[in-house]
Parts: structure tokens; C-alpha cells; sequence
């Protein structure tokens, strides 16, 4: 572990905090032997299921399990709110942004953020200049990776504005919790998740084309079997009752979008893309692509189809861009922001690239289109070597990159195989925007199993934690009621 690390069941001195006294006792009660049974119960569980991601750095893509710890990870109702309101600030600021740098830019003239961030960046699509889509809503649905730093101290260390996934194992994870230990969830008021399809698909009807019929038909794009989150396509088009289509599956005629069927074509309203811009549409982006429907920006442009998240939307993406969020916050909203951001340093900058050339041993480095924990550099983890060679890449394509201190990410109780021992955590909290914001309490905690180790990704061996907000630290408020009258 990272000294000086927070401990969230135990605080700071030591004592058990109250949102885990009861999981204390609990853990108190029940042998390791049960705990391991179960944990092989959950892996039965998430096996028959089918949830599985591939592991494209090694050979033939192989389908993998998540792994699963059993012991969640609990938020007071005070700390879920102050993350509420900050993230909802925080997102209407990225959509403000957004439809700014495509229309007025006034953020650019301001001086507030440098134009050829913006406009030289790869993610920044001129084809979405003075369009005007759907409640000025870009990023539909927004997953913004948290880290954890001290009692009251939370940072935001990344947004994700343009296909987020994980949602579905914050789905599963809480149903795999509840069958698995029900005597727990008898003794805490937890908020609920499992709507957050319903409240999905609310939210994407709301953004339908104002030419759309009363009930927009609503279809989720999803490149295939062969993605790694195709199971989330899957599970999420069948929660939401919509169809689950891939690029063939539709039809552009006179800027309409069409899917086909065994009952002929149906008029397509709203498509939720799991396909990056790229791919979408080989007549507007790459020719090669096979995954795309062509004439879709054509049909998106004549205003006949919404798609979410907008084509475009990455310009929020970028970690370069991401040091700029609080100013976006006062800019656009006129308000101080409620998360903070981790202290980042712009390598574009020669006087920023110089101080991160001298302190790669203390510093995490970060490509600022990678994701999924490639492409980056844990300084204090790295050999010399490691370090010399990253430090080429820095000098070779300094704006490649932004660096960030090593943070002493918060642990939770975790089950691995010498016990139960602190791990480090970070969290995925799950923004829906559309006609209104909703955000489903919690998310998806992701926990580094190795000890020591501050990456969560499961792509490099990260796992994932079921998260509870809880409205009540002991048994439901209505219950005690009842008992008291």
C-alpha cells in the first residue's frame, strides 16, 4: 500500500467509520473458507451469465471474467451528494463546452482555452461546426472516473464523453451481491440501480428529433461480437427493450435511417452508438469501414436522427483538454467547481515537459487519447529503463502527453487470497443527460487486486467492486418506524 493512503472502512484514526459497521461485524462473523465459496459462487454466477471482456494484448482475443470481490464498497448519503452535485455541474460545463467549440467559441477568444488544443485536435470533428443537435445535449452519457484522496476529498482524474462502458457490471455486480448475501442488504437502506436502464432509455427518447413521431424508436449500434464490451451492447439493448443493431442492420433513404427487419423498415429516431466516430459512417469518416452505415452523418445532419453520444463529443475527452474543466465550470456556469481535478501537467508546455523530464520517478505520464491503462507510465513503478524510454516519447511528441502526481488513491476492504487486506479503489459514476440530468447512486468501483498496485483497469488485471450509497446506516427508516409506533 501507498502511505498515508485513506482508509475507507477505517478513517484516518483507525476506528471503524459508520457506513461499515455493520459489514465490520459481519466480516467478523463469517470464516475466510465461506467467503472463498462464495467468491467461487459469484465466479459460477458471472459464468453463467456470460460476462466476459477480451484482452486484446493477448493473443486471439480471449474472453475474460471480470474478478469480482465480494466485500463492497460503501458511500454515506453526505458523500454521495456532494459527488452528485459536483458531477452534475461538471457535465453540464463539458456540454456547454462542446456546442461552444462548434458554434461561438467563445472560450477560445476569451483566452481560456488555447485554440490548437481544440482545433489541431484529433477528436475535434469539423463536420459538427453550427450544427445544432438535440438540447444542446453532446455527451448523453457520461462516465467520469473518480479517485479518492482523503475524508472529504474527491478528484475527478478523468471524464469519458464518448462511449463509456462498465455500467452493466454495476448492474450485475449489485444483483450478484443480493443473491449471494441477502442478510446484508436486510440490514442496510441501499439505493437502488437496477433502473438505470429504464431512466437510459428515458433520457435518449428525450433528445429524438423534433420531427419524430410521439414514441421515438430507439436502437443501440454496437460494432459486434468481436468488442470487448459487446456483453454491455447485449445486456442493455434487452434491459431497455430496444433492438440491438450493427452497421448492415441499417439503411439510409432520403435522410432517413432505417432498420430492417422481418416486418420490413422501421424508421430509426434515436441510435445509442457503441462505434467510434471513425466507423460510423465510411461516406463521412474512414471509407475502409465495414462497421459504419453510410449516409448516417448525412441523415444525422438533416436533423432526422439523433445519435448519442454526438459525433464530436471526444473534444471533452482528451486528458489535455481535461486540465481546462474547471475553467469551463466558472466560464460557462458562473459557478467555483464542486470536484476537483488532480493537478496535471501539460507536456506541450516546455516549461512543464522540463519538470516532468526531471521527476519521471514520482510522476504517473499518460497519452492523452489512450484509456484502459495503456500507454501510460506509473513512475515510481517503472525500471530506469522504462523511465529513459518514456522519457523519449516525451521529447519526440511532447503534446502526446499530460503527467499527474502519484496519488495515494483511498483502499477498501478487499478478499484475495491471503485474506482480507486494503486494496485501492477508484469510481465510475454513470451521467445521463438529455431533456434533464440523472445520475443512478453509486457506480462502478474498479479495485486493483495486487498489493501496491494503483491500477484498476481491467485490462491490467483490475477488478470490480459492487457500491452501495446507503440511505440508512441500520435497517430501513420505515422500518424502524413502524417498530417504534
Amino acid at each position: 500500500m501507498i502511505k498515508n493512503a485513506f482508509d475507507e472502512m477505517n478513517g484516518t484514526a483507525g476506528d471503524c467509520r459508520e457506513q461499515y459497521r455493520r459489514v465490520e461485524d459481519w466480516l467478523a462473523g463469517v470464516s475466510p473458507d465461506l467467503l472463498a465459496l462464495k467468491r467461487r459462487e459469484a465466479e459460477l454466477l458471472f459464468k453463467r451469465i456470460g460476462i466476459t471482456f477480451a484482452v486484446y494484448t493477448e493473443g486471439g482475443d480471449p474472453e475474460r471474467l471480470i474478478p469480482f470481490d465480494i466485500i463492497p464498497r460503501i458511500l454515506d448519503q453526505h458523500e454521495w451528494s456532494h459527488i452528485a452535485r459536483g458531477l452534475e455541474q461538471r457535465v453540464k460545463a463539458l456540454n456547454a463546452f462542446i456546442w461552444d467549440v462548434y458554434h461561438e467559441r467563445e472560450i477560445i477568444r476569451a483566452g481560456k482555452v488555447p485554440e490548437a488544443l481544440v482545433l489541431h485536435n484529433e477528436s475535434f470533428r469539423p463536420e459538427m461546426q453550427s450544427f445544432d443537435v438535440p438540447q444542446r445535449v453532446y455527451t448523453h452519457i457520461a462516465g467520469i472516473d473518480m479517485v479518492r484522496v482523503g475524508p472529504e476529498d474527491f478528484y475527478v482524474l478523468e471524464d469519458n464523453c464518448r462511449t463509456p462502458s462498465g455500467v452493466s457490471y454495476m448492474i450485475e455486480d449489485r444483483e450478484v451481491m443480493m443473491r449471494l448475501f441477502p442478510e446484508l442488504f436486510q440490514n442496510h437502506e441501499i439505493a437502488p440501480v437496477s433502473h438505470y436502464p429504464e431512466e437510459l432509455l428515458e433520457v435518449l427518447a428525450s433528445v429524438a428529433p423534433p420531427n419524430c413521431r410521439d414514441e421515438p424508436t430507439v436502437a443501440l449500434l454496437t460494432p459486434g461480437s468481436y468488442n470487448s464490451a459487446y456483453y454491455e451492447h447485449c445486456f442493455l439493448a434487452d434491459e431497455m427493450g430496444v433492438d440491438l443493431v450493427e452497421g448492415p442492420d441499417l439503411i439510409v433513404e432520403d435522410n432517413i435511417v432505417y432498420m430492417r427487419s422481418t416486418r420490413g423498415l422501421t424508421r430509426v429516431d434515436v441510435i445509442y452508438r457503441r462505434i467510434d466516430d471513425d466507423y460510423l459512417d465510411p461516406l463521412a469518416f474512414r471509407p475502409e469501414s465495414a462497421l459504419g452505415v453510410p449516409g448516417l452523418m448525412q441523415a444525422y445532419r438533416a436533423g432526422n436522427v439523433t445519435l448519442a453520444n454526438a459525433v464530436g463529443a471526444g473534444i471533452a475527452d482528451d486528458k489535455a483538454v481535461y486540465i481546462h474543466v474547471p475553467e469551463m465550470v466558472r466560464f460557462y456556469l458562473g459557478e467555483e467547481p464542486i470536484l476537483k481535478n488532480v493537478p496535471t501537467h501539460s507536456c506541450a508546455e516546455e516549461s512543464e515537459l522540463a519538470y516532468v523530464l526531471d521527476h519521471l520517478d514520482e510522476l504517473v505520464v499518460k497519452d492523452v487519447h489512450g484509456s484502459g491503462g495503456y500507454g501510460m507510465l506509473v513512475g515510481p513503478a517503472a525500471s530506469q529503463a522504462e523511465r529513459a524510454e518514456f522519457a523519449a516519447k516525451l521529447k519526440a511528441k511532447p503534446a502526446g502527453y499530460i503527467a499527474q502526481p502519484t496519488l495515494a488513491l483511498s483502499t477498501c476492504p478487499t478478499f484475495v487470497e491471503s485474506g482480507v487486506a486494503p486494496r485501492h479503489v477508484d469510481l465510475r459514476p454513470f451521467v445521463l443527460c438529455g431533456r434533464d440530468i440523472r445520475i443512478v447512486p453509486g457506480g462502478l468501483t474498479r479495485v486493483a487486486l495486487r498489493e501496491g498496485s494503483l491500477v484498476v483497469n481491467s485490462s491490467q488485471g483490475g477488478g470490480t467492486k459492487d457500491t452501495w450509497v446507503i440511505q440508512s446506516s441500520g435497517p430501513s427508516e420505515r422500518s424502524q418506524t413502524q417498530s417504534q409506533g
